[in-house]
């Protein structure tokens, strides 16, 4: 089967999509489809892809047509897009679209409809009411200029938990909706890194601890939610550091304003983004991991902390509730007291962390794994496919 994903881009600082769109394209090259990727990025994205792709089982056997960041005009009309994806498309069995608004997606779906290609689309959580009310206008303009039609002429929509299509119900899509999560190679977590270099390169005194925030600085992620609770957690934990990491996306300037204003400024590090084995050294040496957001698909982020088996605290708004259920880490709502007693429940019991690592290594080494992922979508494909 020749299989074809289109994102708009493959740069890693953009979140989880596109490290998304790596994995589940290298698991299915790894059941022999031929998996091709249509994407944008620079030279210095492409060199940060392949540093990331040796980490991942089967990368080298995707092959990538990558078109170089767009101009305004070529954004929005996309006529070199539409060349590429002409060629590209012309014999595929299988288009999946990640994303929503962009028109290079609208494009790919356009071209589809035409010569007949089934395509589904993953909206990552950019359809549930808490999305659809940020820039509300834009988006209704979206919807009316294209973004509908490829949606409801969608074989179907890859929804990544149960929450996210009881939360698109009020779009009223007339394309049916199949839960397929994310997940990880096991071959990624399987030997743990010792977090010796991540300790040596954030210097902090002998003895000290810290609670992990790894994500996109980006208001939806609760990063002000976060310096609200860890005020309390500094107050009843002294041994307790802050570490934040990843790429700014807008709310790092409010986020340090308010580390200033609670004086929290010798507690709280920020070591910018990290990736590969930097990363899991991060995530393996934490004391706990923490994901206040407002609004999530389906983090990788989170996936990760727990194959690492580092205990989490994240909020109902991540629709991850396996964790509580598996007791893998704590589920709170987004009062910021409520997060804080969530890590300070973590960081003051340090058997029953332990435990819940263990849990949560086991919960996702069960349920969300690549390889079945794949075969959860390669399966879908051809079941709609045939429904045609």
């Amino acid at each position: 089967m020749k299989i074809v994903h289109v994102i708009t881009s493959m740069d890693p600082d953009k979140g989880g999509p596109q490290a998304v769109v790596m994995r589940l394209a290298a698991a299915q090259a790894n059941l022999g489809h031929d998996v091709q990727v249509v994407s944008q990025a620079d030279r210095n994205v492409v060199a940060r892809m392949a540093a990331l792709g040796r980490l991942i089982p089967g990368f080298e056997r995707i092959s990538w047509h990558l078109l170089p960041p767009p101009g305004r005009v070529e954004e929005i009309l996309c006529r070199k897009a539409r060349g590429l994806l002409g060629h590209v498309l012309a014999d595929a069995d299988q288009l999946h679209l990640h994303g929503v608004w962009e028109p290079i997606l609208v494009s790919a779906a356009t071209i589809a409809r035409r010569i007949g290609l089934p395509y589904c689309v993953c909206p990552a959580g950019m359809l549930d009411t808490w999305s659809l009310a940020q820039k509300r206008w834009k988006k209704r303009l979206a919807l009316a200029l294209g973004c509908r039609r490829m949606l409801d002429n969608a074989a179907f929509i890859h929804a990544l938990n149960r929450d996210e299509v009881d939360l698109m119900q009020p779009v009223g899509l007339r394309a049916p909706a199949e839960i397929i999560p994310n997940g990880v190679f096991i071959e990624e977590f399987e030997q743990l890194p010792s977090p010796r270099p991540f300790l040596d390169l954030i210097a902090r005194p002998g003895g000290r601890r810290y609670v992990l925030f790894l994500s996109r600085l980006h208001y939806k992620k609760g990063l002000d939610l976060l310096a609200h609770a860890f005020r309390q957690v500094a107050a009843e934990c002294p041994d307790v550091d802050l570490v934040v990491a990843g790429p700014d996306g807008g709310a790092e300037d409010d986020f340090r304003t308010l580390v200033r204003r609670f004086g929290l400024e010798k507690r709280v590090l920020m070591v910018g983004p990290l990736y590969g084995e930097t990363k899991l050294q991060a995530l393996v040496a934490a004391a706990c991991f923490c994901l206040p957001s407002r609004q999530e698909g389906f983090s990788i982020a989170i996936t990760e902390a727990l194959a690492c088996g580092t205990p989490v605290v994240i909020t109902h708004a991540c629709h991850f509730p396996e964790v509580a259920i598996a007791g893998a880490g704590v589920v709170t709502t987004l009062e910021p007291a409520e997060i804080a007693h969530g890590m300070i429940e973590i960081l003051e019991n340090t058997g029953a962390a332990e435990k819940m690592g263990m849990r949560g290594r086991h919960l996702v080494f069960e349920n969300y794994t690549w390889p079945r992922i794949a075969r959860l979508t390669t399966g879908l494909y051809e079941a709609y496919a045939h429904a045609a």
